[in-house]
C-alpha cells in the first residue's frame, strides 16, 4: 500500500468495528467510523436509501467494510432488518457509486449450517442455515454476491468463524463466562467450589481470535479483483467446548466447578459440529490465524476484567 485510503467502517463502534477501524487508522489510513452510536450516526436498519447515499458521499471511501448487524439480544425480524435488508440497501447504494470502493462484508459460519464432522467446510458448500441468525447472514451475503454479478460491485464476503478476544460481547457464551470470571466468582458458603451452571457443552466449535479477524480484513481491502468471492476466516479446527470453556477456567485461577444442566428437553436447532477450511484464504489473501485459544482467552478475560461493570 502506498497512498492514503479512505475507508469507511459500518459497526464502527461494536466489537469486530473497533478493532477493524483501529487497525485500518494504524496502518495510516483516514477511517470514518458509523454507528447508531458515534462520530457518524446511522442505523442501516432503518436508514432511508438517500440518508445511505449521503454518508457515501461525504466519505467517499475506498473500503467499506461492513460490520454492523445483530446477533445476541435480538429477535428474528431484528436480525433480518439488520443483517440482511440493510445489506441489500448498502449493496445496491455501493454498487451505483462513480469511484467503484472495495465493499468487504463480514458474514457468518452459521451460514453453513450442519458441517460435517472430522471436515473441514469449504466455500462451495451449499448453505443450509438453521438459525434465524445463519438464515439473516446468508440473505445478507446473498445480496452483496447477487450484486457483484449483476452490477459489478466491488466485493467480498469473508465468512467467519465464532469469533472471540479482548472486547468478546457479554451476550455471547464466552463473552458471558468471561464477564463472570472477571467479576470473581466466590466460594459457596460451605466452603465448596463455585458453580458455574451451563447448557450441556457436546459442541464443537471453530473460533478464531478478533486480532487475526482484523488481518484478514485488511488484506481483503487490499486484494485485487477477487474471482472467488467467498473466504472462509477461521482456525481450520473444530474445538470442544467444554475443553474452551474449562481453559477460560483454568486462566482466570478461579475454584470453579462447571454444571453442564440437561435443560428443558427442548431440541437444539444449532449444529454440534462447526469446522471451516480456511485453504482459499491461506491461499489468496496470504492470511492464517496467528492467535491460540489461550492466549485469545487470556486476553479476553484481561479485557473484561478492565471493562466497567456496566458495559455491554
Amino acid at each position: 500500500m502506498t497512498a492514503t485510503r479512505s475507508v469507511l467502517v459500518l459497526g464502527g463502534t461494536g466489537f469486530l468495528g473497533q478493532h477493524i477501524g483501529a487497525a485500518f487508522t494504524a496502518a495510516g489510513d483516514r477511517v470514518a467510523s458509523a454507528a447508531r452510536s458515534g462520530p457518524l450516526r446511522i442505523d442501516l436498519a432503518t436508514a432511508a436509501p438517500r440518508e445511505l447515499a449521503a454518508l457515501l458521499d461525504r466519505t467517499r471511501p475506498d473500503v467499506v467494510v461492513n460490520a454492523s448487524g445483530r446477533a445476541w439480544r435480538a429477535t428474528g425480524r431484528e436480525m433480518l432488518e439488520a443483517n440482511a435488508e440493510a445489506v441489500g440497501k448498502l449493496a445496491a447504494a455501493v454498487a451505483v457509486l462513480p469511484h467503484r470502493p472495495r465493499l468487504v462484508q463480514l458474514g457468518s459460519v452459521h451460514e453453513y449450517g450442519p458441517g460435517t464432522v472430522g471436515e473441514g467446510t469449504r466455500e462451495d458448500q451449499v448453505p443450509a442455515p438453521v438459525t434465524p441468525y445463519g438464515r439473516s447472514k446468508l440473505l445478507g451475503s446473498l445480496a452483496v454476491l447477487d450484486a457483484a454479478r449483476t452490477a459489478d460491485l466491488n466485493a467480498i464476503v469473508l465468512r467467519l468463524a465464532n469469533v472471540c478476544g479482548p472486547g468478546t460481547p457479554r451476550g455471547s457464551l464466552l463473552g458471558m463466562i468471561g464477564e463472570r470470571l472477571a467479576g470473581g466468582m466466590r466460594d459457596s458458603r460451605d466452603g465448596a467450589p463455585a458453580e458455574l451452571r451451563l447448557a450441556p457443552l457436546h459442541a464443537r466449535r471453530d473460533f478464531v481470535d478478533v486480532r487475526d479477524v482484523v488481518d484478514a480484513v485488511l488484506a481483503a481491502a487490499e486484494l485485487p479483483a477477487p474471482a472467488d468471492r467467498v473466504l472462509n476466516i477461521g482456525s481450520g479446527t473444530a474445538v470442544p467446548m467444554r475443553d474452551l470453556v474449562g481453559l477460560m477456567v483454568t486462566l482466570s485461577g478461579l475454584s470453579i466447578r462447571i454444571v453442564e444442566e440437561s435443560g428443558d428437553g427442548t431440541p437444539r436447532t444449532d449444529v454440534e459440529w462447526q469446522q471451516l477450511d480456511i485453504t482459499k484464504a491461506r491461499r489468496l489473501l496470504g492470511w492464517r490465524p496467528h492467535r491460540g485459544a489461550e492466549e485469545s482467552l487470556r486476553d479476553l478475560l484481561a479485557a473484561e476484567s478492565a471493562r466497567p461493570a456496566e458495559a455491554a
